[in-house]
């Protein structure tokens, strides 16, 4: 199977910095775009950042300019870099990734796999 394990999460003020890291484990042949998205409390999960394969990055406007996505294609591992954080940051960060699977038959088809999701807290 496969595994997303995130981390470096943890309680910052506003205006400080955190880097999460999520690696990807388990039987993988190929990770297409990977991801990270929050879902603060009492709201709906939201887009963070994404990053193809070949290294083409996408943000929402809330974060352009203060948060970076980057990977690591030999190690499975997608990063995200958070500078100038504010208290509405605040949530639960998952991380995402397109992942085909190798299987004893052949490769599987894309599935979508989530990491358990890792605090972020930015309180002063």
């Amino acid at each position: 199977q496969v595994q997303l394990v995130e981390s470096g999460g943890g309680l910052v003020q506003p205006g400080g910095s955190l880097r999460l890291s999520c690696a990807a484990s388990g039987n993988i042949f190929s990770i297409n775009t990977m991801g990270w998205y929050r879902q603060a409390p009492g709201k709906q999960r939201e887009l963070v950042a994404t990053i193809t394969s070949g290294g083409t990055t996408n943000y929402p406007d809330s974060v352009k300019g203060r948060f970076t996505i980057s990977r690591d294609n030999a190690k499975n591992t997608v990063y995200l870099q958070m500078n100038s954080l504010k208290p509405e940051d605040t949530a639960v960060y998952y991380c995402n990734a397109l992942i085909r699977r190798t299987t004893g038959w052949g490769v599987s088809g894309e599935s979508a796999y989530w990491g358990q999701g890792t605090q972020v807290t930015v309180s002063s």
